[in-house]
């Protein structure tokens, strides 16, 4: 009899995706079955997989585009092959040509490339939260006075149209926000606080796909994030909540940034 291999969380984001078979699913529901917080967490994940399925619905139904079609394709690749002798030619001409140079340099002009990877947005975000939200005294560096003037500024700083979102509805004011540094240049960071007292940031940097991506929840201890991707923007928003009131917070933010 061969053993079940374990569940992972490749399996739980393959049954979010609807990529497991059918004796794999079963055994994910069963395990969802016997888990309460597991299985609110896997139908919050697919509640806004088919959100955002819905809102590209629009995208996926469009034609193919001329310049991809087969018959294209077929006469570009045709062009090519009368070309492809020549750049062979070219490229060993360079290969050789190179290989002389590089024989020729000192070893002191070679330098190896440096790969910098992105910390997650929700790392980021995270790590801002602690820094500035327990503050009293200086938790923003432009008050909520001056509105304008701060989503103006950290427009101009990222080099995209910002908002601070209007999350008054949800009992979150505004009460100013700052310019950060981020991996790859600078991140923006609006802070809220509720009646209560307790601070909700949410953090918007350039960066990250082309394609929108679904919402990604995290827990650290006490703080607890959603992040996504959208317009090559990522974003995060970070508060010392529940999975549920925050994802009502981040559904807000990200209907207010489509709108823009």
């Amino acid at each position: 009899m061969t053993a079940r291999r374990p569940l992972s969380d490749d399996d739980l984001q393959a049954y979010v995706d609807g990529r497991l078979d059918a004796a794999r699913r079963a055994e994910v529901d069963a395990y969802l079955e016997s888990d309460a917080e597991a299985a609110r967490r896997i139908a919050g994940q697919i509640a806004d997989r088919d959100d955002l399925r819905a809102r590209l619905a629009s995208v996926a139904a469009e034609p193919i585009p001329a310049r991809l079609s087969i018959a294209h394709l077929r006469s570009e690749r045709r062009g090519f092959a009368g070309q492809r002798f020549g750049a062979v030619a070219a490229a060993l001409a360079c290969l050789l040509i190179g290989g002389a140079g590089g024989w020729l340099a000192s070893e002191r002009w070679h330098r190896a490339p440096t790969v910098v990877a992105a910390a997650p947005v929700a790392d980021a975000a995270m790590v801002a939260w602690r820094t500035y939200a327990v503050e009293v005294a200086h938790p923003v560096e432009v008050s909520a006075d001056q509105e304008a003037h701060l989503v103006q500024w950290l427009s101009r700083r990222l080099g995209r149209k910002l908002t601070a979102p209007k999350l008054d509805a949800l009992g979150l004011k505004l009460i100013g926000g700052r310019l950060l540094p981020a991996t790859n240049g600078p991140a923006a960071q609006f802070m809220y606080e509720d009646a209560q007292g307790r601070r909700v940031t949410v953090y918007v940097r350039p960066g990250g796909d082309a394609e929108p991506s679904a919402f990604r929840f995290e827990r650290t201890g006490e703080l607890a994030a959603f992040s996504w991707i959208d317009a090559q923007l990522s974003y995060a928003v970070v508060a010392q909540t529940d999975r549920d009131h925050l994802l009502g917070i981040a559904r807000a933010i990200y209907q207010q940034y489509e709108a823009l």
